[in-house]
Formats: C-alpha cells, structure tokens, sequence
C-alpha cells in the first residue's frame, strides 16, 4: 500500500487578511508533493477543527500577520477537545519571541518566523507528519 504525502492545511484565523505568506506556504508544499487545503483569511476555529476531521489533516499551519497567533492555544484546546490532540500545529508569521513561549506552552509544534528558509519549513512538515502517523500507530 502506498503511503499518502502529508496532507497539511494552511489557513488564518481571526481577523487578519494579510495572506501573501500562506499562499506562499501553501505553494511551496504543494511543489514538494504534499497535499494542502488552503483557506481564505478569517476562519473560526471551529471551522478549522471541522476541517481538519473531514480533511484527516496531519499538520494545520497557522499564518499571522496581525496577533491572530494569540488565539492559537483556543485553536489547540478545541483540537484536543475534539480528539485532535495528534495532529500537528505549526504558526507562521510576525510572533514576537515574547510570545513563542506561550504558543509552545499551548502545544504548538514549530514558529517560524519571516525570512525562514522555505526549505526548513518542507523538512519540518515532513518531520511532523511522521510524529503524527507514528502517534497514530500508521506508517508515514
């Protein structure tokens, strides 16, 4: 049986519009293969929960411009809560190094901030990918 490619959603929540680098994202993973559910700007969070058990989603990547990373722990309370707890979150975007902390503490996988390499953020969602099906007891 062949093993699927990660299959990754990129998306935005709250309210910022500013989508330039998930479309970037988005594009880059799509080139090395993997499979990507892009969203427009301004989801709910129970929207990309929906998704993400529709979508069998192995990493959800978050894209903030605007300090929509703050909600990123309410993100990762309803992923748990809906049995979610394996699938892996990544955020992207303007996070002062202040709050990295709390979006690890919360259970964030990765930040990458702007100027990171396209390549690094391929290998990590690769990487991520094999925790989770590793997690799930499938192969990656």
């Amino acid at each position: 049986m062949a093993v699927r490619p990660p299959r990754v959603i990129v998306t935005k929540i709250g309210f910022d519009g500013h989508d330039r680098g998930s479309r970037v994202i988005s594009a880059t993973l799509r080139d090395a293969g993997m499979e990507v559910i892009y969203t427009p700007p301004w989801q709910e969070i129970a929207t990309v929960v929906k998704l993400a058990t529709e979508e069998d989603a192995d990493v959800i990547g978050i894209s903030s411009l605007a300090t929509d990373h703050l909600i990123v722990p309410q993100l990762m309370t309803a992923l748990k809560n809906a049995g979610l707890s394996d699938v892996q979150v990544i955020v992207g975007g303007i996070v002062p190094t202040k709050d990295e902390a709390m979006l690890m503490e919360a259970g964030v996988a990765r930040v990458f901030h702007p100027g990171a390499a396209l390549d690094d953020v391929v290998t990590d969602v690769i990487a991520l990918t094999a925790k989770r099906r590793q997690l799930q007891g499938e192969s990656a």
